[in-house]
C-alpha cells in the first residue's frame, strides 16, 4: 500500500496525505488510496461521511495532489446560504439584477476558474438550484444572475454530503440525474467509532499541534485513552479535537487520568443510544425502512431455534473466524440482493452504518 500511494503522489506528497489525513486504521487507508488515485485525474468526486469526520479535509488534499493546485480551492456550504441568494453566491451577479446589487460581482464558479470548487452539503441544495447545478454541470457553462452571456467554467467539481442522496431521490427531494453527475468517484469517510486505533493517533497530532501554536500541552495517560476508544464519538474528529481543547484550558501541562474526563465519555452506552446520537449529529440511519421489512431479511436464510436445541457437532477441528466471515458474507449479499443493491437501503437491512458495510464489502470483495 506504503509503495502504491507513494507511485501515485510521490514520497513528498505521500508524507503530506499522511499527515494532514491521521489515521492507521483500514478505512483510512481506503481512503487515502482513493485520494492518491483520483487527485490526479478531473473526475467529479463524491465525499460522503458523518459530520465532523473530516470531509473538507479529503476535498483540500483532493485539490492540493492534484494539476489543479496552483488553482484556487473555493468552498461553499450548500446549506448554510439562503435559497434566494444561492445562485448569485454560485454564479454571481450583474450591476442592477436585484435590489442591492450595486456593482458586478463573481460567483464561486468564476472565483473557481482553473482550480476546485467544493459543493459541501451538496444534499441541502434546493431542489430548483439542482437543475441549473445540473446544466452548468454537463455544458461548462453559466450565466450571471442577471445577465445574457454565456461564461465558459473550467472548474474541478468535488461534492460533499452527511445524508444518503439515495433516500433523497427516493423521496423526490434530489434529483437522480445530478447525483449520477456527482457520484463519479465517491469516497466514504469512516466515523471516528469504526476506525480502531485512530483514536491515539489523533489525541497525538492534536496535542502536538497545540504545542506548537503556543496554545500549552498535555498528556493523556493509558486508562484515559482507553475511555476514548470505547466512546462513540457522535460528533466524530470535530468533537474529539474540540475536547483536547477543553482539556487544554482546564488542565494545562497536566497528565490527564480517566478521572478528569468528563463523565459522559467513561459511561457505557447502547448501541441503540449509539445510533439515536448519530442521527442527532447529522447521519440518519433507520427511517428508511420499517421494522417488520427489517425482519424479511432473515427469512433468506434458516433461523436458528431458541429453545436450546441447536445441537453442533465436530468431527475435526473447526477455523472459526472464517466460518463466521463466510456467515457475514452471506447475509451481507442476501440484503444487498433483497435491496436492489441500494448500499444505503441495505445498510439499514443490517442495522450498520454505510461505510461500515461499503468496507465490509471492499474486504470480502463483494461487487454485483
Amino acid at each position: 500500500m506504503q509503495e502504491s500511494l507513494s507511485s501515485k503522489v510521490g514520497r513528498t506528497k505521500l508524507k503530506d496525505l499522511e499527515s494532514r489525513l491521521i489515521g492507521v486504521s483500514e478505512g483510512m487507508k481506503h481512503v487515502r488510496e482513493h485520494i492518491a488515485r483520483v487527485a490526479k485525474t478531473d473526475a467529479t468526486v463524491l465525499i460522503q461521511g458523518e459530520s465532523g469526520t473530516g470531509k473538507e479535509v479529503v476535498a483540500q488534499l483532493i485539490h492540493d495532489l492534484s494539476d489543479r493546485a496552483r488553482g484556487s480551492f473555493i468552498p461553499i456550504n450548500c446549506g448554510a446560504i439562503p435559497a434566494e441568494l444561492l445562485e448569485s453566491e454560485l454564479f454571481g451577479h450583474e450591476k442592477g439584477a436585484f435590489t442591492g446589487a450595486v456593482g458586478v460581482r463573481k460567483g464561486r464558479f468564476e472565483l473557481a476558474e482553473g482550480g476546485t470548487l467544493f459543493l459541501d452539503e451538496i444534499g441541502d441544495m434546493p431542489f430548483p438550484m439542482q437543475v441549473k447545478l445540473l446544466r452548468v454541470l454537463q455544458e461548462k457553462c453559466f450565466e450571471r444572475v442577471g445577465g445574457s452571456k454565456s461564461i465558459q467554467s473550467d472548474v474541478r467539481i468535488v461534492a460533499a454530503t452527511h445524508q444518503h442522496l439515495e433516500t433523497k431521490i427516493d423521496k423526490g427531494d434530489f434529483r437522480a440525474d445530478l447525483y449520477y453527475r456527482l457520484n463519479v468517484f465517491p469516497i466514504d469517510v469512516p466515523p471516528l467509532r469504526d476506525r480502531h486505533g485512530d483514536v491515539a493517533k489523533l489525541v497525538s497530532a492534536f496535542i502536538s499541534s497545540a504545542n506548537k501554536m503556543g496554545r500549552g500541552s498535555l498528556k493523556l495517560m493509558p486508562d484515559a485513552i482507553k475511555h476514548l476508544d470505547r466512546y462513540c464519538w457522535p460528533g466524530n474528529v470535530r468533537e474529539l479535537n474540540n475536547l483536547i481543547e477543553r482539556l487544554l484550558v482546564l488542565y494545562p501541562g497536566k497528565q490527564i487520568t480517566g478521572a478528569e474526563l468528563p463523565a459522559h465519555l467513561k459511561a457505557p452506552r447502547q448501541s441503540k443510544d449509539l445510533e439515536d446520537r448519530s442521527v442527532e449529529a447529522g447521519n440518519p440511519q433507520l427511517d428508511l425502512l420499517e421494522q417488520e421489512d427489517v425482519t424479511e431479511l432473515f427469512t433468506v436464510i434458516e433461523p436458528l431455534p431458541t429453545d436450546g436445541s441447536l445441537s453442533v457437532v465436530l468431527d475435526e477441528p473447526v477455523d472459526l473466524k472464517s466460518k463466521l466471515a463466510d456467515l457475514e458474507r452471506d447475509f451481507i449479499i442476501a440484503a444487498l440482493d433483497q435491496t436492489d443493491w441500494v448500499t444505503a437501503h441495505a445498510a439499514n437491512w443490517l442495522k450498520m452504518q454505510r461505510t461500515t458495510l461499503v468496507e465490509k464489502m471492499r474486504k470480502y470483495e463483494i461487487s454485483r
